[in-house]
C-alpha cells in the first residue's frame, strides 16, 4: 500500500471534527469513523471515512487484514439499524498464520484515512436510522515483537470507535424485516463444481471425504471423555462450551454427509479458501489450497471443515486467530472465541500431531 495515497492531516483533523471522538484502541492505535453523507436515498452509497491513527510514542505494526486500506476482507464495522445489528455479508477466508510482511507499520503520530462503501457489504435497503462504528478483533492484530513492545501475554488486539449516526430513505419501508438468510439447498446428498478441472474435481472429491472423516472423528470423540485434545484446541472444559462444540461437529458431518455442496475453483488469491456464511453450502478454494496435503495441519481436508463450520447454517464460527500457534494460545486466553474460532475446530478435526 502506498501511505501517500491517504488524506492528510488537515482532512483528517477536519473528519475528526465531523464525527465523535475515537476510543482508544490497544497499542496507542485510534480509529474514527464519519459518514460521507448523513442523510442519503435509496440509490446512494454509503461511503465512510476512516481514520486510524498512532496516539503512541513507538512504532505500532498493524494486521493488513484488519485494516481497511486494500481490498475488504473481513467483517471490520458494526453496522445497526433502529438498534438493530445488520450482518456482514462479506466472505470469511481461511490464510496462513500471518508474516511479517501481512503487517503495515504505523509511525508515532502517523494518520491514515480512506474511505469504505460499505454497501455492498451490508444490507442497507430498509429505510432507519444507522449507526456505524469500526469494531474488529484479533489476537495477531498487532506484532508486538516488531514493534519491541513485547509482553508476558498475547492479548487480544482491538480497533473500535465510537459509531458515526445516519439516516437512509430506503428501498423499503422502515420496519420491514430483514431478509432471511438465504433458502438452504434441499436436503439431497451430493457434491457439484464450478470452474473446476477433472483433476481438480478428483481433488476436492478426495477433500470432501477426507473432511468428513475428520468430523465424524471429531464427532464421536465430543461423545466421551474430553482429555488433551480438547484443551489444547478449546481450552478448560466447560459443559456449555463442550455442547457448542459438540453441536458444531455434528452440524458440519451432516453438511459433508446429507447437504449439496459446491465447489468453486476459480479463485486466484494466495488464501486457501472462502465461504460467505448466508450462501451455503458453497465453498471457493483459493491457491494455497492446491499446495496443501491432503490430511495434516492446515490440510485439504482440514480447510473444508474451516470453511464448513463458516456457515451460518452449520456453526457460524468467526476467525479470531489463525495459524495453530495462535490457535493454541486462544484456547488459553479466551476459551469462548475459541469455540467459537474456525481455525480451532481445524486443528481439533486434523489432530496432527495426535492427541
Amino acid at each position: 500500500m502506498n501511505w501517500n495515497t491517504t488524506a492528510k492531516t488537515s482532512i483528517a483533523v477536519m473528519i475528526a471534527a465531523m464525527c465523535a471522538s475515537a476510543q482508544a484502541g490497544n497499542n496507542g492505535v485510534t480509529v474514527s469513523v464519519a459518514a460521507e453523507k448523513t442523510k442519503l436515498s435509496k440509490s446512494d452509497d454509503v461511503v465512510v471515512k476512516v481514520t486510524i491513527k498512532n496516539t503512541s510514542s513507538s512504532p505500532q505494526y498493524v494486521l493488513k487484514w484488519y485494516t481497511p486500506f486494500a481490498e475488504i476482507e473481513e467483517s471490520l464495522f458494526k453496522v445497526t439499524r433502529d438498534g438493530v445489528d445488520v450482518p456482514y455479508e462479506g466472505a470469511h477466508y481461511k490464510r496462513q498464520a500471518p508474516k511479517a510482511t501481512d503487517y503495515y507499520v504505523l509511525k508515532p503520530g502517523a494518520s491514515h484515512t480512506t474511505k469504505v462503501e460499505l454497501s455492498s457489504m451490508y444490507d442497507m435497503s430498509i429505510t432507519g436510522a444507522y449507526s456505524i462504528s469500526y469494531d474488529t478483533k484479533s489476537l495477531s492484530m498487532f506484532n508486538d515483537e516488531m514493534s519491541g513492545n513485547k509482553k508476558a501475554k498475547k492479548e487480544i488486539g482491538e480497533m473500535k470507535s465510537t459509531p458515526a449516526s445516519l439516516w437512509i430513505d430506503g428501498s423499503l419501508p422502515r420496519g420491514t424485516l430483514a431478509k432471511a438468510p438465504a433458502p438452504q439447498p434441499p436436503s439431497t446428498m451430493g457434491l457439484s463444481f464450478t470452474k473446476c478441472t477433472a483433476s481438480q474435481q478428483s481433488t476436492v472429491t478426495a477433500a470432501i471425504a477426507a473432511g468428513l472423516n475428520m468430523a465424524t472423528n471429531s464427532d464421536a470423540y465430543m461423545s466421551g471423555s474430553l482429555g488433551a485434545r480438547y484443551t489444547k484446541w478449546f481450552g478448560a472444559a466447560d459443559s456449555t462450551r463442550a455442547a457448542k462444540v459438540k453441536g458444531n461437529f455434528a452440524s458440519i458431518k451432516d453438511a459433508f454427509a446429507n447437504k449439496p455442496v459446491t465447489v468453486d475453483c476459480g479463485c486466484k488469491k494466495t488464501y486457501y479458501a472462502y465461504v460467505y456464511p448466508s450462501q451455503p453450502y458453497k465453498i471457493y478454494v483459493c491457491k494455497a489450497f492446491w499446495s496443501a496435503p491432503m490430511t495434516g495441519t492446515d490440510s485439504k481436508g482440514g480447510t473444508m471443515v474451516h470453511e464448513m463450520s463458516h456457515f451460518t447454517a452449520v456453526a457460524g464460527t468467526d476467525d479470531w486467530v489463525y495459524g495453530q500457534s495462535g490457535a493454541a494460545s486462544l484456547a488459553i486466553s479466551d476459551p469462548n472465541k475459541a469455540v467459537d474460532n474456525a481455525d480451532s475446530h481445524e486443528y481439533f478435526a486434523e489432530n496432527t500431531p495426535n492427541l
